[in-house]
């Protein structure tokens, strides 16, 4: 997959950067290598990434707007199964976020908030929840080219269909 300088991208379990630069630089010996220089909207964290890890790492385009009704009909009526061991329930749900498909990420969010139901979640599954929804609600604005609060309504109102909503954010002391 070839980006060019100005594309928006999706590296996995860290949201939708955008590509800075295309930099050549020779690796111990005559071997050039080419990178992207990806820089984080959100957190302006720039990393660098090896043409050659690119499927590796799952770095993908944005989805397209067409794509945007399937995750939120998952939303709706998809089915989420939890497993009842915490650490294997954490393992899984940390594999499907590294997977970079936005939809694993949309079961991880309604996994999650379906147990939390019927139990409080640990506060590294809040932490992952929080996550979950950082890059669903990211990646929809874009490919929907809205404003994040839109984005927002339009998964709550899909979560509701569901029965589930998101839990209220608690400032901390």
């Amino acid at each position: 997959m070839n980006f060019r300088i100005g594309d928006k991208v999706v590296y996995p379990n860290h949201g939708v950067g955008v590509i800075e630069q295309i930099n050549s630089r020779t690796l111990g010996g005559a071997v050039s290598e080419k990178f992207y220089l990806l820089k984080f909207k959100a957190s302006s964290l720039k990393v660098e990434i090896p043409f050659r890890n690119i499927g590796a790492v799952g770095l993908r385009r944005v989805i397209k707007n067409g794509d945007v009704q399937k995750i939120l009909d998952f939303l709706i009526d998809g089915k989420c199964e939890n497993h009842t061991d915490w650490k294997f329930r954490f393992k899984e749900n940390s594999d499907k976020m590294r997977t970079g498909s936005l939809l694993d990420v949309a079961v991880v969010l309604k996994g999650l908030l379906i147990l939390n139901q019927t139990k409080p979640l640990s506060f590294r599954e809040k932490k992952m929840l929080e996550r979950a929804r950082y890059l669903l609600v990211s990646e929809l604005a874009l490919a929907k080219n809205v404003e994040e609060a839109e984005v927002e309504d339009l998964l709550t109102k899909a979560l509701s269909k569901s029965k589930l909503r998101f839990p209220d954010v608690v400032a901390e002391a």
